[in-house]
C-alpha cells in the first residue's frame, strides 16, 4: 500500500498565536482549521463531531470570537489569535468551568470544550444572561448526554459570580 504525499511546495506555512503562544506549522490548502489544531499543534481540546459546523465541539474562539473551527481552512486563519480549551484557564479551573464543575454540566465531555468556549463569549457580551438567552445561544451546539439543565444553570451561576465579582 502506498502513502499519498503531498509535495512541500503544496503546504502553506500558518502562524497563529494560540493559547497566547506563536505557533507555526505547515498545511495543505484545504486543511480544515479543526484538523490543524489537533494533528500539526497537538490541541486535542478541539473536538470534531460533524465537520459541518452543526455540532458546535469543533469551537474555539478566533480574535475573540466563538466560531467553528471546522468550517474554515487553517490557510484562512493564518495571523489570527485563537483561544482553545486548553488557554481558558492555564492555572486551573475558571470560574465557567468550576461552575460546570459543581452544576455536573457534563458527563461524556465530547461537547464541553466547544461549549465553554461559546458560553465564554457569550458572557463577555451578556453579563446578565436570562435562561432564555442561554439556552438559544446553546442551541448551536449538541450534547446528547445532559439534557441541558446543568449547563444552563452552570452558565447562570457563573454569570453570578462574575457579576459579583467573585469569579
Amino acid at each position: 500500500m502506498s502513502v499519498l504525499r503531498i509535495p512541500s511546495d503544496a503546504r502553506h506555512r500558518v502562524t497563529l498565536t494560540v493559547n497566547g503562544r506563536k505557533r507555526t506549522g505547515h498545511a495543505e490548502p484545504r486543511l480544515l482549521l479543526s484538523d490543524f489544531l489537533r494533528h500539526e499543534l497537538k490541541l486535542y481540546g478541539v473536538h470534531v463531531g460533524c465537520e459541518h459546523g452543526v455540532c458546535g465541539a469543533c469551537t474555539v474562539l478566533q480574535d475573540s470570537r466563538a466560531m467553528r473551527s471546522c468550517t474554515q481552512y487553517a490557510v484562512q486563519a493564518d495571523g489570527a489569535e485563537i483561544v482553545t480549551v486548553e488557554g481558558l484557564s492555564p492555572e486551573g479551573l475558571n470560574t465557567l468551568q468550576q461552575a460546570f464543575h459543581r452544576h455536573h454540566a457534563l458527563q461524556c465531555g465530547f461537547c464541553t470544550p466547544g461549549i465553554l468556549l461559546s458560553a465564554t463569549e457569550f458572557l463577555r457580551r451578556h453579563p446578565q444572561p436570562t435562561e432564555a438567552e442561554v439556552r438559544d445561544m446553546l442551541s448551536g451546539h449538541i450534547c446528547r448526554c445532559t439534557g441541558y439543565q446543568g449547563i444552563v444553570e452552570a452558565i447562570l451561576d457563573a454569570a453570578r459570580l462574575i457579576r459579583e465579582g467573585s469569579g
